[in-house]
This record gives C-alpha cells, structure tokens and sequence, in this order.
C-alpha cells in the first residue's frame, strides 16, 4: 500500500512542479505593472485609474546578437522588427520573437539615427554623420541614395542631417533633419530625388513685451538678443492613411500635431508631455506619445488624454520600465513596443481587457458607429463607471440616437460641457413645445389679474390697507436701512453723504447684508447650474469660504482705514466698513438673476450670465471707488493713491503674517524635539 501512494505521489509530482513553474512564468509575463496608470477627469485633473497596459516580455537580444546603442525601430505587418543598430552601424531584422533573420548596412551606414520600412520591406535609413538617406531593398542591398537637395529652396548653406524619416505610399520621403527649422524636409522619389519643399513648419512664438521691446532696440541691440526661431521636430510617424504626427519639446499644446496635406495641425491637446521622444499611429485612430523617461502617453484623434503609464528605471531593471527611449511602435495585436537606447531593449506591453473594449468602442464611435459603439462603452463603465471618456462618449452617442435625458445624465457625469449643452437645448426645445400654451395662458392670466386689480383699487381702493400695512413695516428703522441700499445703488454720492453725515445706515444693516451676501456667495458656488458651475460635484468648503471672506473683509477694511488716516481721510472705520459693505448691494440684487439663468441656459446663452456677472463687478468697483472719494473727502487721483496703498498693505501684512507663522512653526518644531529628547531621556 504504502509504495503504492509512493508511485502516485511521484506520478503526480512531476505535474504539480510543472503547474507551478508555468504559473510563475505566466505571472512573470503579466506581472503587476510596476507603474500607476493615470487618466484626465472632466475637471482636467490627472486622476489613477487601472491599468491599460501590462508589461509582457522585454527582449534583449536578437538571436544571439546584442544591440549597442539602437535609435530607432519599425514593425512591418506584425512579421519582422526593424531595430536600427547605431552602435554597431546596420540595420538587424528579427521576426517577432526576437529571432535573428538577417542584418545589412554594414560599411554603409555611418551615423544613423532613424529608420522606416515600407509593406514590401523596402527600408530608409536616415543618416546624419552620412548627410544621406539610404534606400536599401527587401533583401538588404543599397539601392539608393538621396543626399542635400540642390534646390535654391532648399538654402544653399543649409546642411542636409537628416535625424528621422518616414515615407507615404506614394514614394514621398519626409526627414526631419538636424537644425533645419525651416520645418520637414519632403523629396519626391522623381528623378533621383526632387525637393518639393517643407512642410509642418512649427511657429515662432513671441509675446507682447517682446515685439514693443525689439520695437525700441537698434539693429545692433536686436543682432545681440536670441533669435525668434521656430523649433525643429524630435519625432515622427505616418499612420496608413498618409497623415503625419509630430512631436516637438518645448510647444507647450502643440507639442503633439496631426498635420493635413497643407500641414495644418488638425489636434489639439491641454495634456502634453515635456520631454516627448517619440510618436506612433494607433490601430483605433488613436496616437501614442512616449517620453525620453519612459512615460507613455496615449490620445484619441481629438487630442483628449486616455492614459499615462509607464515611469522611469531607477537601477532595478524592473520590466516596464525605461531610462532612455529613443522610438515607440504600436504592433496589430494592440501592443506597445518602447525602444531603450540604453538598456538596448525593446519593452512591450499588452493591453488589459479594459483597454480593449475602450479601443473597440473608439474605432467604432471614430467612425460614426454610435449604436454599436454603445455595447464596448458600457463594458468600458461596468469596469470603471467613472472613466470620464467612456461616459463623454456615451452620452455623444445617445444624443445621435435622440435619448437626450440620457445623453445629459452620461455628460454630466463626464464633465462634458458640450454635450450637456447640446443635450439640455433639446430637452428644452422639448419641453417649451408640450407647455407652451399653458405658458401663455399663465402669462394671459397674471395680466388679467393684474388689470383687474388695477380697476378695483381705483374704484374700491382694496390695496389700501395692503400698502398701508407694508409702509408701516417700511418705517421700521432697521428695515429703512436695510432698504437703503437700493439708494446707494443709484445715487453713490448722496448714499455715501448719507452714510456718512445723516446716519442712514448701521453696523448692524451692513453685517446683515454681509450675511446674506455670503450666503448667496455659497449657493451660488455650490449650486448653480451645471454649465457655470467651477467646483467638484460633492465638494463643500462652506467653512472656508467663510472664513476667506471676512479675513478679506477685514484685511480690507483695516487697510485701507489705516491708510486714508495716514492720509487725511475724514471717515470713520465705521463709515469705511458700512460704505463697503453697501457698496456690493448689485450683488445681493443680481446674484439671484444670475443663478437663475445658470439652469436655464445653454453655451448658446451662456453670454448673459457671463455679461451680467462682468456688469455687476463693474457695478461694485464703482461704487467702491465713489464711496472711498466720498467718505473721505478724497479728488479722484487720491482715491487711486489711497486704493494702490491699501493693496500694497494688504500684500505686506499678508507677508508678515506668513513670516511669523513660518517662523513659530519651526519654533514649535525645535520645542517638539527637545520635549521629546527629555521624555526619551528621563524613560531610558
């Protein structure tokens, strides 16, 4: 019996082991990515989600053959890796997995820094120390050559060191070449190489104080100053339909560009890299950015941000990560192949189930394909209901479908200003079409109604006790007050003489107008309509919005008492604080206009809220500015003096301030630690 259970566990054993080891084989493939992966919100923050890409494998070696220093790579068809092998000058092909099938450009090649491979393997080579593009043919012979066009267009003393090349499917050879700025070179593969000129030239940027500076400067001054030029591309890549990325560092949002025939950029992104070293086409028209540190990433074709992942290696040569990476190539299977010059590696990640629904339903939402796209999108949300994309897209293809309700409720959730916009307009349209009878007859009734009173009052006088009771109420002397700042309103000079000399206002009218302007200040913040709205859904700083406003309330009002007395103002702290407080009474009167409007409008509209917001700051500045004058017997060039001191006031107290608290906090540190070193002392 007992060799028995021997026999079965030594039968059994070889199959555990080998479980095991092909479990940790597997989990060493598909490891936990030693990165987070980042996506933007619809409030334009980075926010983690999960991970879009898994690292998969890293290969090292073609065959037996090391790589030295490679700048450059191109996949073809999924079947062959073209590495450009700079340090060892030649090109080394291997299928993909990562077996040797040939190597050539030996003795040719002399600097290359970039390479392109056509369907029929016909490969470009550019070289920089060379001044040349070589043209090699499927088996590795040189079949061409395309040195400096010799086209006056081209510029006699340009140098001709071509870094990157790609080729469209006509032939035409795009390089972007060392210190031209003049933009990418094109050459017609016609008649050995004909320069049809540049293209996607990057802008000069210039701001306002330079342009009025190099106005007033002589020529010998403006020869001294750095040169206004455009920059030079680091990368390119050409999807399949001919359209060319590039990237450039330093462009701020026009680091990444689509360029049309007429090399316009037809992208726009606010999410860009700052050291971008490579770009490549997705299979979904979606593009690919990867950073010199090994950060990845990726777009759809509106330039709106789906992730970034990846990082830089700090010694640990952990797979997925990178030190220095030269090109980046999307394979048809989805993956992500990142070349490190440094390492002389390729990594490569696999997209998690997650990605590949999301990339489904861009393809097919890219395409106008909104019913279909729907299925993908919600397994996208079933994953992750808070995916901003997912949710903007969603609620854009229920739009096309006519379910507006639940096109606004995905835009909402997404942030998507646009298409809630859209969206509400037709809920509206909507809705004024099923009630606008009833609408007018309310609107009928309330002038019947009103005509008839009219009438009534003038024969019967019925509104006589009504307006004898509300006049009584009116003469209450906090409620004269508190109307007085309808007064102060229209008549600034006379309201100001008022609060000042007559005595027609009180502390106590001004701390309940304050009240009730913080209030407004905190509904409308919190809960105005959805398109004006500035903060996170949930998000409530009620305290500290209190408290920002009376410590700017305070700074203000003691600011500038301090300063009108240093300069023979005549009011009071009392009048300078009532004054400011009556001065924001267009607040209290057209917040509530403004808030109302914020529910009912769409982007078409969101012009009045906008212009009324602008008047009624321009309303409350004048009113200031007339009630310093006045209260303190102020001409109008002493009132700007007196409002330019009371901010550099503020600004120096607020300095102060943050110096002494800088400073007691590290007080209370030093106190901390010796408190500390005696309870440890007096413990040991």
């Amino acid at each position: 019996m007992k060799n028995r259970i021997k026999k079965i566990i030594k039968s059994i054993l070889p199959i555990v082991i080998a479980g095991v080891v092909f479990a940790g084989s597997n989990a060493t493939a598909f490891a936990d990515a030693p990165y987070k992966t980042y996506t933007v919100d619809g409030y334009g923050s980075v926010t983690e989600t999960q991970t879009a890409y898994l690292p998969y494998e890293t290969i090292t070696k073609i065959g037996d053959e090391t790589l030295l220093t490679p700048t450059d790579f191109t996949i073809v068809n999924d079947e062959f890796i073209y590495i450009l092998d700079s340090g060892n000058k030649r090109v080394v092909v291997s299928d993909m997995a990562g077996e040797l099938v040939r190597t050539f450009g030996e003795g040719t090649l002399v600097g290359p820094r970039g390479i392109y491979v056509t369907r029929d393997l016909t490969t470009y080579v550019a070289d920089r120390d060379a001044s040349a593009i070589f043209v090699f043919d499927k088996d590795g012979n040189l079949i061409d050559t395309y040195t400096k066009p010799t086209e006056a267009m081209y510029g006699e003393t340009q140098d001709f060191l071509p870094l990157k090349v790609v080729v469209n499917k006509s032939g035409t050879i795009y390089a972007i070449c060392e210190s031209n700025t003049n933009g990418i070179v094109q050459i017609s593969p016609v008649e050995d190489g004909t320069f049809l000129g540049y293209f996607g030239t990057n802008a000069t940027k210039a701001n306002l104080w330079t342009v009025i500076w190099r106005a007033v400067l002589t020529d010998a001054q403006r020869a001294k100053m750095q040169s206004n030029i455009p920059s030079t591309p680091d990368n390119m890549a050409i999807d399949e339909k001919g359209v060319i990325y590039t990237i450039t560092r330093g462009e701020a949002l026009d680091t990444l560009k689509r360029l049309n025939i007429a090399g316009v950029n037809m992208i726009e992104t606010t999410d860009f890299p700052d050291i971008p070293a490579a770009v490549a086409a997705g299979n979904h028209d979606n593009v690919f950015v990867a950073t010199q540190t090994g950060f990845i990433y990726e777009y759809n074709n509106e330039g709106d941000l789906l992730f970034m992942f990846g990082g830089s290696d700090d010694g640990k040569q952990r797979i997925g990560l990178s030190t220095k990476v030269e090109a980046i190539q999307i394979g048809l299977d989805d993956k992500i192949y990142l070349l490190d010059s440094e390492m002389a590696q390729i990594q490569v990640f696999e997209p998690t189930e997650f990605t590949s629904y999301l990339h489904s339903a861009l393809f097919l939402f890219s395409k106008g394909r909104y019913e279909e796209s729907k299925v993908p999108f919600g397994k996208v949300l079933e994953m992750n209901n808070l995916f901003t994309y997912a949710n903007m897209a969603m609620g854009k293809a229920l739009y096309k479908e006519g379910d507006y309700e639940g096109a606004l409720s995905y835009a909402r959730i997404a942030k998507d200003s646009e298409g809630y916009s859209d969206a509400f307009w037709e809920i509206r349209n909507v809705w004024l079409k099923k009630n606008l009878t009833w609408i007018a007859i309310v609107i009928i009734v309330i002038v019947i109604a009103v005509t008839v009173i009219k009438v009534l009052n003038k024969k019967k006088h019925i509104l006589d006790k009504p307006k004898a009771f509300f006049a009584k109420i009116g003469e209450v002397k906090l409620i004269k007050q508190l109307r007085y700042m309808f007064y102060f309103m229209r008549h600034p000079i006379d309201g100001s003489y008022g609060i000042k000399r007559e005595g027609r206002v009180s502390v106590l009218s001004a701390n309940i107008i304050l009240v009730v302007g913080i209030v407004f200040y905190i509904i409308n913040k919190y809960f105005c309509g959805f398109l004006t709205k500035t903060v996170r859904e949930g998000q409530f700083d009620v305290l500290s919005d209190i408290g920002m406003i009376l410590i700017a309330l305070i700074a203000v009002v003691s600011c500038n008492y301090l300063m009108c007395t240093i300069n023979d103002g005549e009011g009071r702290f009392k009048d300078i604080y009532c004054t400011l407080i009556y001065s924001f009474s267009p607040y209290l009167i057209l917040t509530p206009i403004i808030f109302i409007l914020s529910h009912v409008v769409s982007n078409n509209e969101i012009f009045f809220v906008q212009f009324g917001t602008i008047c009624m700051w321009v309303w409350i500045a004048v009113l200031v500015f007339i009630g310093i004058q006045e209260i303190n017997n102020y001409s109008a060039l002493e009132t700007v003096k007196i409002i330019l001191l009371t901010i550099f006031t503020i600004l120096i107290v607020a300095l102060l301030i943050f110096i002494i608290y800088v400073l007691w906090s590290q007080v209370f540190d030093f106190l901390q630690s010796i408190i500390g070193e005696v309870v440890y002392r007096i413990g040991s």
